[in-house]
């Protein structure tokens, strides 16, 4: 996979719930007791929204990047507000949609509860409980640390690669400084994320929380549930004729040319994928949204020519792929997934709009 694709790998959510400093891990199964009505919703809704890419025993990447839920490091540092706060704003310019209801997603708030209390239920041993430490730099300059244990997966400056980003706006705005240092000082077992605990003194671990802190940004814009507008026209260029495409796999289209496509008036169907709460911050123009949990309403409509339809998401295939196998079953031949999703098309320079781009 090409590098520029690979820096935009981030894990959806729920996920995006994400864990700071970790790469995901493994899992066991729910001690929740089965009588629990409130954690068995919460089970079917994570199934529902958040398998996909993060398994559907919260084992992590069954998309890509997208961290492991269930992991017993993750959720002995987590709190239930940040599992809360990932799963209502998700991670603004990552593949992690927003899944609250108030920003354009598809649930409730006892529905986001239900799935807190699920993966909740998945935690081995007692929840870290103080939450007071406040990192300090002690005057130590830990950058080159950073550069050197850090930098390869998370960014130089934090903006991820490999693993999360750290300094995502929503994300830094939720976690405090007691779970970055866990993250750092005990790693994620079973994971590339290493305990440094043992190989940096505990004012070097301080300093370099400190650090990682001062990659913060202000919290990203979000969209609201109006943002997004309904019975959008489902062609593009409805008077134009069909596009061609050579596919990779029989699968995959190219970014490309599906640009060129319809820079020359093909007639296209173009369904963004994810939750319609990203759609809203960003989308290429004339896509409409298409979630991938929820194709019936729509698919009724889709056109049954030559019309090539192209699902994108940001992952970049997870979501859009299922959403094309699902028309595929259903006997939709003209179907391709976006091959590098809506991150790298932006930032090939194709056109974008949505309130990210505005604002």
């Amino acid at each position: 996979m090409p590098a520029l694709r690979r820096r935009h790998l981030v894990p959806p959510l729920v996920a995006s719930v994400v864990a700071a400093l970790a790469l995901g891990g493994s899992c066991t199964r729910s001690p929740t007791l089965p009588e629990d009505p409130v954690a068995a919703q919460g089970a079917r809704l994570y199934r529902t929204y958040c398998g996909l890419c993060h398994g559907d025993r919260g084992e992590g990447y069954a998309a890509d990047a997208a961290s492991a839920l269930t992991h017993r490091d993750f959720l002995h540092a987590a709190t239930d507000d940040f599992l809360r706060h990932a799963i209502e704003v998700g991670r603004p310019n990552t593949a992690m949609a927003a899944y609250a209801k108030r920003h354009g997603g598809p649930l409730e708030p006892d529905e986001i509860e239900a799935i807190v209390r699920f993966l909740r239920g998945h935690a081995r041993g007692p929840a870290l409980t103080d939450r007071s430490y406040r990192a300090e730099a002690h005057g130590l300059d830990v950058r080159p640390i950073y550069e050197r244990e850090c930098a390869g997966c998370h960014g130089e400056r934090g903006q991820g690669a490999t693993a999360l980003s750290l300094n995502n706006g929503t994300f830094a705005e939720s976690v405090d400084d007691a779970f970055l240092r866990y993250a750092i000082a005990k790693g994620r077992r079973g994971t590339p994320m290493p305990a440094f605990e043992s190989r940096l003194t505990p004012e070097e671990l301080d300093a370099l929380v400190a650090y990682v802190r001062g990659f913060q940004r202000p919290p990203e814009a979000r969209a609201a549930a109006d943002d997004v507008p309904v019975d959008l026209p489902l062609v593009v260029n409805p008077e134009g004729g069909a596009a061609r495409f050579t596919l990779r796999e029989g699968r995959f289209v190219s970014s490309a040319q599906v640009a060129a496509a319809l820079a020359a008036g093909k007639r296209l169907v173009i369904l963004d994928a994810r939750p319609p709460s990203d759609w809203a911050m960003l989308h290429i123009p004339g896509a409409v949204p298409c979630p991938y949990y929820d194709l019936d309403g729509i698919a009724e409509r889709l056109p049954r020519d030559d019309t090539f339809i192209i699902a994108y998401c940001a992952c970049p295939h997870a979501a859009s792929g299922r959403v094309v196998d699902t028309l595929r079953e259903r006997g939709f031949e003209h179907t391709a997934v976006l091959d590098e999703g809506i991150m790298v098309w932006r930032e090939l320079g194709h056109p974008v709009e949505g309130r990210a781009v505005t604002e």
